[in-house]
């Protein structure tokens, strides 16, 4: 009887290509060549019947069925990788799989993960990055880092850190702004993915809210750009936004004035028991470097 499970190597190969969306970055972490990945590609593909990348002139993007494809080829092989571990002893290379809010990620988590690696060489670590709550769903990850209910997301984990808003802009802007009135001369930038934002700012300053002109970004990288273009104003969710803030020029409309947010950054895993040794490493790590990023 015959079996449409693919070939070990097919599936190595897709998942590394899927990750980096380039069969050239796949060939250089697989050490194999550009065309031998995509041969192997087209093998898995015909096997299954159905593309799975769509070819771009310097780039692939997973098509549908490869988008619902890579969780169970992901979970697959870590699971055989953990198998193998178990019985045989340590592996040459750990994989971790962390998802992350995309300014977290931005501002808290990228300047500690060098360090992380430079401490452990032999966790090859995959971060993606997303904002929805849909982004998180129905993904193959160890761990996940969430933004508000941790509920919604998975089981069990820890708090990282609360927020604390402030509106900001360029210099230039923020010093014509004396009082709080006076943020409603210009255009506010709204992150749209955010529960508190603007009206939860106007409600502890007693104001209006409607006279308030909004310009929606759906995440907070965009909102900074956006008012550092010359947009408009722009909400400052400290400590994670304190590095595209930087980035951007961006300072301060109010000097002093902030206020603390309504939901927090969560690390999220189904169970801590069940975290495998690269999960346990990253997660130590990561409770610790985000308690340092709080005391700067």
């Amino acid at each position: 009887m015959s079996s449409r499970i693919p070939s070990l190597n097919w599936l190595r190969v897709f998942e590394a290509a899927a990750r980096t969306e380039s069969f050239a970055r796949a060939a250089v972490q697989l050490n194999m060549s550009a065309a031998a990945v995509s041969q192997q590609v087209k093998a898995l593909e015909a096997q299954l019947g159905t593309p799975l990348f769509h070819r771009h002139a310097h780039a692939v993007t997973l098509t549908e069925a490869g988008r619902a494809y890579l969780p169970s080829v992901q979970q697959s092989l870590l699971m055989l990788e953990t198998a193998t571990t178990g019985l045989f002893g340590e592996t040459r290379e750990q994989r971790l799989f962390v998802q992350s809010v995309l300014l977290y990620a931005h501002g808290v988590l990228a300047s500690g993960l060098p360090g992380f690696q430079v401490a452990n060489p032999q966790i090859s670590l995959s971060l993606t990055t997303g904002n929805l709550v849909s982004d998180f769903a129905n993904q193959f990850t160890d761990l996940q880092i969430v933004f508000g209910n941790p509920a919604l997301f998975n089981a069990e984990g820890d708090l990282l850190m609360r927020e604390r808003l402030y509106p900001v802009a360029p210099p230039e802007l923020a010093e014509q702004i004396s009082h709080p009135q006076d943020l409603f001369q210009f255009p506010l930038i709204e992150v749209s993915t955010h529960r508190a934002s603007w009206p939860l700012l106007f409600e502890t300053l007693r104001l209006p809210t409607g006279q308030a002109r909004y310009f929606f970004a759906d995440n907070s990288l965009m909102a900074a750009e956006l008012s550092a273009s010359g947009g408009g104003i722009a909400l400052a969710r400290a400590p994670a936004s304190n590095r595209i803030m930087e980035l951007s020029g961006l300072v301060p409309c109010l000097p002093g004035f902030q206020i603390e947010g309504q939901e927090a950054y969560h690390l999220v895993y189904p169970s801590r028991k069940a975290l495998r040794p690269p999960a346990r490493a990253f997660r130590d790590w990561l409770l610790d470097h985000n308690a340092a990023v709080q005391t700067r």
